[in-house]
């Protein structure tokens, strides 16, 4: 989703039939991605902590929750950030300053999200402004589920209201965030660049803004663990649902990829979140649509999917700054340079996170199996898909 909004922006609507421009528009909406990116998320992470909460176990260890959470994101994402920041300065133009060094720190030490000034930790890839978000919300999952351990009375769907009470809390805090961290408005906008847009963005875009999201997907984890024994044809008309709210929110949300929702949180959040989340609760009890997450096509993107979204747009950068400049928003005027254009993009951004996970990826997850613990009775693990 996130990929085919990218590249609908380059295209100019002014070559487009009135249809047409409609059409390039709503793909633009498909930046919603990045929403269920973090409702998926949350959800596989969740899942095997709300399992032993259930039973009555001690929560999984965080050393195991740690090291593959590490080994999934880490090297990919370190190896990214760092061809990108050397070639910014050394082939794309960018001039090397302390602000440039700063941001690419920032995004080693996994901090990025925390400012407005380091949120894209790179020239070139915007993109990865999402991953410093997302490793905050791995690091926020286990301290909130250990409030629900401590807590004698949280267990069953006690835990989970007591979940929808963090996400209600989650709310406060973001509301606070929107009235005592607005920036002030020198150099603010996309017109200034990425450090601009990311100061335009602030503060509805922060990380406790995309824990909110996150944490749909941990509830919608939780749910479906009360239900995982069932099977009824009555789940396929839950996740069916959930895909009738998740693209109604895209139509209410329409022209605007933001989409601010309740407490100012991007992508018609909560409605967005909870139409995806309902997806994920309804299709692993479903009759039918399980099955379609057994076909190897969507194996083989969900493998690759997180080395197509780090890839694809620096190799459109590249392509714009060496080769053709009007490869810019709504720049390409010539729609069959642009469709080439895209889609050579497209098939490369494939081709290097095929690369990438299976001579990077891969091999680094199955490295730190070896430095987990062993299971015991007192110290579960997390199960596979949480992985």
């Amino acid at each position: 989703m996130v990929v085919a909004h990218h590249v609908a922006q380059r295209i100019s609507p002014d070559i487009l039939t009135p249809g047409q421009q409609g059409l390039a528009m709503g793909v633009q909406m498909f930046a919603f991605g990045v929403a269920a990116f973090f409702v998926l998320s949350g959800y596989l992470l969740a899942r095997p902590f709300w399992v032993a909460l259930d039973k009555g176990d001690p929560m999984p260890s965080l050393r195991t929750y740690a090291i593959r959470r590490g080994a999934r994101i880490l090297p990919a994402f370190w190896l990214n950030l760092t061809i990108v920041f050397v070639l910014s300065f050394t082939l794309l133009g960018t001039p090397f300053d302390g602000p440039l060094l700063l941001r690419y720190l920032s995004g080693m030490f996994l901090v990025a999200d925390f400012h407005w000034l380091t949120w894209f930790p790179v020239e070139f890839n915007g993109p990865l402004w999402s991953i410093g978000a997302e490793i905050t919300s791995y690091a926020l999952l286990p301290l909130c589920l250990w409030l629900l351990f401590k807590l004698p009375f949280t267990r069953g769907w006690l835990a989970r209201l007591g979940w929808v009470a963090i996400i209600g809390a989650l709310l406060g805090l973001q509301l606070l965030a929107l009235r005592y961290l607005m920036p002030d408005a020198n150099l603010r906008g996309w017109e200034y660049g990425m450090v601009g847009g990311a100061k335009f963005w602030w503060p509805n875009y922060n990380p406790i803004a995309f824990y909110a999201i996150f944490a749909v997907g941990a509830l919608a984890a939780g749910v479906q663990v009360k239900l995982a024994t069932l099977r009824s044809g009555w789940f396929d008309l839950v996740a069916l649902g959930g895909l009738g709210l998740a693209i109604w929110a895209l139509w209410a949300g329409f022209p605007y990829p933001d989409a601010y929702g309740w407490a100012g949180i991007p992508y018609g959040y909560p409605w967005f979140p909870l139409g995806v989340a309902l997806i994920l609760v309804g299709t692993p009890s479903s009759v039918v649509l399980h099955k379609l997450t057994e076909l190897s096509p969507i194996a083989y993107v969900a493998r690759v999917s997180f080395g197509v979204y780090i890839w694809h747009y620096m190799l459109m950068e590249i392509v714009r700054v060496l080769w053709q400049p009007r490869y810019i928003y709504a720049g390409m005027i010539n729609a069959g340079a642009w469709a080439w254009i895209s889609l050579a993009v497209v098939v490369m951004s494939f081709f290097i996170a095929t690369l990438s996970y299976a001579l990077l990826e891969e091999p680094i997850i199955r490295w730190a199996r070896g430095l987990e613990k062993r299971a015991t009775p007192a110290n579960p693990t997390l199960s596979p898909a949480a992985g």
